[in-house]
């Protein structure tokens, strides 16, 4: 499958949730967001229906997300019934971790092969503060699991926001000399709440600097497994990584290759672009495979040749946990 500029698209996010059990800063407001009844919420098998779909026209990747997706009932079975769908060779799973002691284990056996850990802080009151209410080693707990697991590569996100946790950048970094970690700085986006953090955008070559200066030199590595957009390098004698996201100083959009596929069911094109195809309802109606590939392409057909976050966000509905992380 290629979109009109030529980008193949292999990927599919799936959000399995829009429920979360902690509200950071940058993702919910205050007063958290009002849950869609479960009934609007794509089954289990819907979600099935969609990715065999997907992958009968070259979808590859599935990573999933929410929300939190461990708190999704039937993750394990989702987890077990997508790696058993013919063409889909890597199942990831973006999560905050806490959950991970719970599940890692046997979501592992089911056929994820890793996961993306939330982590903003290594300070026990900044990470209740930024997440309104979680404990930091909770967190602890579930990368630990994860690694126990065997859910390599185990990679940290990290978004860094001035005037927050911006002071933590080399500490954050020194994860990678112990341990098999892979830490990736985001760059802040301006979505939905996030919105009110834009001005605290700090670009990755300001953390380069400090990380170069404060700890050691980044040589440049090949990318981490995940075909992701980040750009790795290794601090020497590490035993992971560092790597950058520049989504806002330094766009990766012209090889993009993912398409977003939120809870309730629409297919985005773009995380920026608040075009969706319905697939829920023609689901619910009996489409089969070929209506759910033709809709899987007029989506494809929507993609845009970049986002455009530096005009605004322009989703007013909705913020983050509602699209999919």
């Amino acid at each position: 499958m290629r979109d009109a500029y030529r980008r193949e698209i292999n990927y599919l996010r799936v959000s399995v949730t829009d429920r979360c059990n902690l509200r950071c800063v940058y993702c919910m407001p205050p007063e958290g967001v009002e849950f869609l009844p479960h009934d609007e919420i794509l089954r289990v098998e819907e979600i099935e229906a969609i990715i065999r779909a997907a992958a009968s026209v070259g979808i590859r990747k599935i990573r999933l997300t929410g929300g939190e997706p461990l708190v999704r009932k039937g993750i394990k079975d989702l987890v077990r019934r997508i790696s058993n769908i013919p063409g889909i060779d890597d199942i990831t799973m973006t999560t905050n971790g806490i959950l991970l002691p719970f599940h890692a284990a046997t979501l592992k056996k089911a056929g994820l092969k890793r996961v993306n850990i939330s982590l903003d802080t290594l300070k026990n009151e900044r990470y209740r503060e930024i997440t309104r209410g979680g404990k930091l080693a909770s967190v602890w707990k579930g990368i630990q699991a994860a690694l126990d697991a065997g859910l390599h590569p185990v990679k940290i996100n990290t978004v860094i926001t001035r005037g927050v946790n911006d002071n933590e950048v080399e500490d954050l970094a020194r994860l990678s000399l112990k341990m098999p970690l892979h830490i990736r700085f985001i760059e802040i986006m301006p979505i939905g709440d996030g919105n009110a953090w834009a001005g605290g955008l700090v670009p990755a070559s300001e953390i380069m600097e400090k990380i170069n200066r404060g700890i050691g030199r980044l040589d440049p590595v090949d990318a981490i497994e995940g075909d992701g957009p980040a750009r790795y390098y290794r601090i020497a004698g590490a035993e992971g990584t560092v790597g950058f996201i520049t989504a806002m100083s330094d766009h990766f959009c012209e090889t993009c290759n993912r398409l977003r596929l939120t809870s309730s069911g629409g297919l985005r094109p773009c995380l920026y672009d608040s075009r969706e195809i319905d697939l829920k309802t023609p689901l619910r109606r009996g489409a089969g495979e070929k209506e759910l590939v033709d809709l899987i392409m007029d989506a494809i057909d929507m993609k845009p040749d970049r986002h455009h976050m530096h005009e605004g966000w322009t989703d007013r509905k909705r913020v983050m946990s509602q699209i999919g992380g």
